[in-house]
């Protein structure tokens, strides 16, 4: 799995100018499923970033997890994360996942951030969203499974 992490003050999804899902602050997370991938793995990154110190503390210090300042997490499933570049001018996505496979381990990968305290909205698996955001620091920061 492959996730970029933005630190938000707010996010949003819309599809076909709808807004489907909105936090205010917390993390914008952008996931992208491999084949090999499965909800021991997906587990792992919901654990390490229900816990990861991205916000600051009094004294601005990156000390605080998303636990700890009672922040939210806006889920979109991303599978372009998993882009091949390589060769040509026109990227490969055979390195992602089929939807079939893809979207249940989004989904409970959404969930298992909720299990961990963390409230948690989704963008529309395969629509056409449109992902607005106001990046707070900026921070943004990708992690690989």
């Amino acid at each position: 799995m492959k996730a970029v992490l933005q630190r938000v003050s707010q996010a949003s999804v819309s599809v076909d100018g709808e807004v489907v899902s909105e936090i205010g602050n917390g993390l914008l997370i952008l996931l992208g499923v491999a084949p090999e991938d499965n909800g021991e793995v997906a587990e792992k990154l919901a654990d390490k970033i229900a816990h990861l110190r991205v916000f600051e503390d009094d004294e601005d210090k990156m000390n605080l997890s998303l636990l700890d300042v009672g922040g939210k997490a806006l889920v979109v499933s991303q599978f372009t994360l998993y882009a091949d570049t390589s060769r040509g001018r026109r990227p490969s996505f055979i390195g992602a996942a089929q939807p079939e496979m893809a979207e249940p381990l989004v989904e409970d990968f959404a969930q298992m951030l909720v299990d961990r305290g963390v409230p948690t909205q989704m963008g529309v698996f395969g629509a056409r969203m449109e992902v607005s955001l106001v990046n707070n620091g900026p921070v943004t920061i990708v992690m690989e499974y």
